[in-house]
């Protein structure tokens, strides 16, 4: 198969989705990081009653609270970034790609229809679906696309 139509065609559901890291909207910045450390992940899933509300990660500790001089008792909900950018399980790969691409995010969530989450995905994951299933696509590629090499290589 051919590269666009697999990512066309093949459900987010088959990539090899990272369990949901999450914590309650009513918990503190301080215990989040807590979490962040404990699990060793960037992000943390904000969840009221479990449904999502939310995504904290490191970018929001840093801009939001620790930028700012807000104290790390302050409710993660108030430092969350509300309403994330999701992708369900059955959406194709490409729309998880594009909505990556265009919103600069490393960690999406997969949300079911209940709008619990079921999985994150990283673009590790991505990447590590492209190597898996177009290994010459990705290891034919030059390092610098536009570089065109002034005289032609080897004997």
């Amino acid at each position: 198969m051919e590269l666009s139509r697999n990512l066309r065609v093949e459900c987010v559901d088959r990539l090899t989705l990272a369990p949901p890291h999450a914590i309650e909207s009513d918990r503190s910045v301080r215990d989040a990081v807590t979490v962040m450390r404990t699990d060793k992940v960037g992000y943390l899933l904000v969840c009221r009653n479990g449904t999502l509300t939310g995504i904290f990660t490191e970018r929001d500790l840093l801009a939001k609270v620790l930028a700012t001089g807000l104290p790390l008792s302050v409710p993660i909900a108030e430092v969350m970034t509300a309403n994330p950018v999701t992708v369900g399980p059955k959406d194709p790969i490409r729309l998880a790609v594009r909505r990556m691409e265009q919103g600069g995010y490393r960690h999406l969530p997969v949300v079911g229809e209940d709008g619990r989450p079921t999985g994150v995905l990283s673009a590790k994951q991505v990447v590590h679906y492209l190597v898996e299933h177009f290994p010459a696509t990705v290891y034919n590629q030059p390092p610098d696309p536009a570089a065109v090499p002034a005289e032609a290589e080897g004997a």
